[in-house]
């Protein structure tokens, strides 16, 4: 076995590597660009090499650097995670060729499954099912129509190097077909530097289910059962779970089977991923093979008990699978969330920055300890205090939970979202909390355009209703008086001047367009040992206790006996007085006054926000890569005006009306923050 390896990788998944290694009793090695030198892996390894700039093609790209890492500290093997040099065959060979072991397939592996093409014309040869279609390259356009004839519509046209939803169109008609051979190509041209395409027929009502798969040295392959990742947006999931809630024991065991299959063909050893799109009646097709361990793995190790990152070890270290597939097991519900830097109710624009607060919930299973389950586990690379860089995905957390069934794991996975503090940066929390409370998704009734059709115009705020708005404002009632209770218990407060707790309070929901909602509320604490309170608003009572401390964000407790896990902050919107209540993806601002404070209150003039249009601003915060006008110069709506580069992710801003550049305020290469002008109009 290795007593050294290298991770050549960043964020959650070298931390979980490390995690792994630490309980194997092997020694680890971190590398870090500049912007990752106070990361949490780096913090986490035993040792740690700076291997360039921030840049990931100046940094984690560079196969020579990170060689060169391993041999100045005498690693024996380098685990790549995922992303960068994972599936980079070249990278696999030359650590072969160095006498480094790759923690990985072997690197005819990843070149077999990494073309689309080729690895399509591999699945037909092992009898893996694959979708009708055209796999050889396709020559022009015109061609591309006769053959999207000859499968017949819908079609999809893919690049053979694509990805990350670049390079791929569905078409309808012949017109659709003609244009999007056209621009796939060029897509795959200019992201790729290979614009071979192909047609395949494209599957209506689709899910995305991926296998698991696990091969040794000694020829040995076994399947893990499989995960529902057929949430996603633009191509990119956000939320995953095993089993999944659609397919049969039959199609399991069918797509394992072939999955397994198709492995053994390329000879394959470490764990890997087959990627099958399955339509409304079970018929399930190849999409592709993913030679490296995936995001979504932890939902696997929940439901079968295995350390996958323990295994790809050993297996690199040319042991063999300690179990067979008679030994696999499928037990109970997992789901993972992809907590994301973003903001969901400004088209998911990338957000950086410092965490201020980070504090997810309290965990009890844990990476590389496979014996706990039934309950919450996060993967992540970050920590309070830490940066999110401009430079790299997206990615906070990866928040986990395991349930006794499927109902158990949703309802595990409401609280822990609402346990989640993340303060600093926009996350995707209340998407994904909206998600989870779709009857689509509870019901299991969903595909992989869900998102797409449920969420066509964006994401606001009215996308996640409260299933009991009262609550909140109870919620701001009971709190408020336990801060007044506080308070009035203070020593040395002036005769006659007392803090006095009162019981009739005015709850004020602030609307940020002035019209405030006023709900009368009383709030009785029971004279007895539970310490709770009865509060009523509107017609409705509301017995809420819990043991939450003063400024304590996270504040868990039982109403009507029921228990719940939300988040109280005073001060943290706009005005500083206020009560900000969040639960279940929806937030609330609020006021807590006397009947007196909130008469007065109604008479307070509304201050209108100031207005903006003369400006453009800067709607996330990056990098300023281009300013497209001069200060004078006419333009029109539509117009490009500027670009802005974070977290791999390029953002056009174009003009929304015609006018004249008056003033620009940020130069080319400029660091922006949320809000900041660039240009202003005259």
């Amino acid at each position: 076995m290795f007593t050294k390896i290298l991770i050549a990788n960043r964020g959650e998944i070298a931390c979980r590597v490390i995690a792994t290694a630490r309980r194997m009793g092997i020694a680890t090695v971190a590398v870090y660009s500049d912007a990752d030198k106070e990361a949490r892996h780096v913090k986490l390894a035993d040792e740690a090499v700076r291997i360039g700039a921030a840049p990931s093609r100046e940094s984690y790209l560079l196969a020579d650097r990170i060689i060169d890492a391993a041999k100045q500290t005498g690693a024996q093997a380098i685990h790549p995670g995922y992303g960068f040099l994972s599936e980079n065959e070249a990278f696999a060979q030359r650590c072969e060729d160095e006498g480094i072991a790759f923690i990985g397939p072997k690197a005819h592996s990843i070149a077999a499954m990494g073309d689309k093409i080729a690895s399509k014309k591999l699945a037909n040869e092992a009898k893996v099912n694959t979708i009708p279609g055209w796999n050889d390259a396709i020559g022009s356009a015109e061609r591309a129509v006769e053959i999207a004839r000859d499968i017949g519509y819908p079609v999809m046209i893919k690049a053979s190097a694509g990805g990350g939803g670049k390079g791929l169109r569905v078409a309808y008609n012949d017109k659709e077909a003609l244009e999007g051979f056209t621009a796939c190509q060029n897509e795959a041209r200019n992201s790729f530097g290979d614009d071979r395409i192909f047609i395949e027929k494209f599957v209506q009502q689709p899910r995305h289910i991926e296998i698991q798969v696990l091969g040794d040295s000694q020829g040995n392959v076994i399947y893990l059962n499989e995960r529902e990742c057929s949430i996603q947006r633009r191509h990119q999931k956000v939320i995953e779970e095993a089993p999944s809630p659609f397919i049969s024991d039959e199609t399991r065991k069918a797509m394992g089977e072939q999955a397994v299959a198709l492995a053994k063909a390329v000879k394959y050893q470490s764990a890997g991923t087959v990627e099958f799109v399955v339509g409304k009646d079970q018929d399930f097709y190849f999409l592709e093979m993913n030679t490296r361990l995936q995001v979504e793995h932890p939902v696997t190790e929940c439901i079968t008990g295995l350390d996958l990152v323990e295994l790809m070890i050993r297996v690199a270290a040319g042991e063999a699978l300690p179990i067979t597939q008679a030994d696999v097991r499928r037990d109970g519900w997992a789901i993972e969330c992809r907590i994301n830097a973003e903001d969901p109710f400004r088209n998911f624009l990338p957000s950086t920055g410092r965490l201020v607060r980070f504090q997810p919930p309290e965990e009890s299973m844990f990476q590389a300890d496979t014996e706990k389950k039934l309950g919450v586990r996060v993967d992540t690379g970050v920590y309070e205090g830490g940066e999110i860089p401009m430079y790299y995905d997206s990615m906070i957390a990866k928040l986990i939970v395991h349930g006794t069934d499927r109902e158990d794991a949703i309802h595990k996975m409401r609280a822990a979202l609402n346990g989640f503090v993340i303060r600093g940066i926009s996350s995707n929390i209340p998407f994904q909390a909206a998600l989870l409370a779709h009857p689509d998704f509870v019901s299991g009734a969903f595909n992989t355009g869900f998102i797409a059709e449920h969420y066509a115009q964006g994401f606001h705020s009215e996308d996640v209703p409260h299933e009991d708005p009262l609550f909140l404002v109870a919620l701001a009632a009971y709190m408020h008086r336990r801060y007044r209770a506080r308070a009035s218990g203070i020593s040395g407060q002036l005769a006659g001047h007392e803090v006095k707790v009162g019981e009739q309070f005015v709850v004020v929901a602030l609307d940020a367009e002035g019209r405030h909602a006023h709900h009368a509320v009383s709030v009785t604490d029971f004279q007895d040992a539970s310490g709770s309170s009865l509060v009523h608003v509107e017609g409705r009572d509301y017995q809420i206790s819990s043991a939450a401390t003063l400024g304590q964000i996270r504040v868990q407790g039982q109403c009507n006996g029921i228990g719940f896990t939300a988040q109280v902050e005073r001060g943290a919107g706009k005005n500083p007085l206020a009560l900000r209540i969040a639960h279940n993806g929806t937030q609330i601002e609020a006021l807590v006054l006397s009947p007196l404070g909130a008469r007065l209150h109604q008479l307070m003039p509304f201050k209108a926000p100031p207005d903006m249009s003369k400006f453009l601003l800067s709607p996330m915060p990056g990098l300023l890569v281009d300013v497209a006008v001069q200060e004078g110069q006419k333009v029109q709506a539509g117009e490009k005006l500027a670009v802005i580069e974070a977290m791999k992710m390029e953002n056009i801003l174009f003009a929304t009306q015609d006018g004249v550049v008056g003033k620009i305020a940020a130069s080319r290469g400029a660091s922006l923050a949320v809000d900041d002008v660039i240009l202003e109009f005259q």
